[in-house]
């Protein structure tokens, strides 16, 4: 069995292959269930939360010889912001899906900070406007910097504009992107960036929604990352309603997303108003991006199959080192 690090994550993966294989993966027969929530009180800082999310082949026809399964184990600590420290740290194990044995221990955090910025890239690759060129990044925490690059691996983005309610965090992200063959800028004035953008992220931790519908341009395509519980938004009302609007998983989405379960609730849309989840648009069984103007909508709240599926390809990448 393989421990395999953050540094050797980085070293074996390139964009385009993390959101190729997804891509394949979303097609194969995985099992998924909902994965499990498991809250934690904690004295004087916002609750935590243990996440236990199982994935495996399905072998109940054929045992193929790269049948894989795997669990990850994932603490979500929002008040390690103060400590400096990430928000998300994991750990994930990949086993072998024809016996068990175990394979490699994965560094979690950084294969979720990976697959789930693949995911939106991939999404948009259906979604986006092909010719799109400005995108504004909602947020400017670990996930920020994987989505911009995942994003701009993907489309001939031009100009980058970071917004985060911390003005500093925003700065010293663009910096990173000195030299770049695109522009990163920060903004303070996120509705006017709203109005530009062809492709809007979001990654926060936000209970109140940031993203309004009513600045959003026709054409553009929003990437909701952050939420994970229904309690959390990042999109008004307007903005669910303006859009078609897909998922990752209906399963997850429809039951942790308070970005559609909360317009839903409120009657602003339906349950069979969501198009459709990514495993449709990679299998071909609903149409992405249907006209220029439309606005289109990606709700993310991560799966386990894309956490197998990363872990799988790095090990074989590693192993062919």
């Amino acid at each position: 069995m393989r421990m395999i690090d953050a540094a050797t994550i980085d070293r074996v993966l390139t964009r385009s292959a993390m959101v190729e294989a997804l891509r394949a993966g979303f097609r194969e027969a995985v099992v998924t269930p909902v994965r499990h929530h498991h809250p934690m009180r904690r004295a004087g800082e916002a609750d935590a939360m243990l996440l236990v999310m199982p994935a495996w082949s399905d072998v109940s026809g054929e045992i193929a010889a790269d049948a894989v399964m795997g669990v990850k184990i994932v603490s979500v600590v929002p008040g390690n912001a103060t400590r400096g420290l990430a928000s998300v740290i994991g750990v994930h194990v990949l086993m072998s899906g024809v016996t068990g044995a175990p394979v490699a221990v994965l560094d979690g955090t950084r294969l979720t900070l990976w697959r789930t910025a693949a995911a939106s890239a991939l999404a948009a690759d259906f979604l986006a406007s092909p010719s799109a060129e400005r995108l504004v990044m909602v947020g400017a925490g670990a996930l920020a910097e994987h989505l911009i690059e995942a994003h701009t691996a993907m489309r001939p983005i031009g100009e980058v504009a970071i917004w985060n309610r911390s003005a500093d965090k925003a700065e010293a992200l663009a910096a990173k992107f000195s030299g770049r063959a695109f522009r990163v800028r920060a903004v303070d004035d996120l509705d006017a960036a709203l109005g530009e953008a062809d492709i809007v992220s979001a990654a926060t931790m936000s209970n109140v929604p940031i993203i309004r519908g009513d600045r959003l341009k026709p054409g553009a395509h929003v990437d909701l990352v952050g939420g994970y519980t229904p309690a959390m938004r990042e999109a008004d009302d307007a903005a669910i309603a303006r859009a078609r609007v897909f998922v990752d998983t209906r399963a997850g989405a429809l039951a942790e997303a308070g970005d559609l379960t909360q317009p839903i609730a409120a009657g602003v849309i339906a349950a069979g108003d969501v198009v459709g989840e990514l495993a449709d648009l990679c299998a071909g069984r609903v149409r992405g991006r249907a006209s220029g103007g439309e606005i289109t909508l990606f709700k993310s709240v991560g799966t386990a199959l894309e956490d197998l599926v990363a872990a799988r390809l790095v090990a074989k990448l590693a192993a062919a080192e």
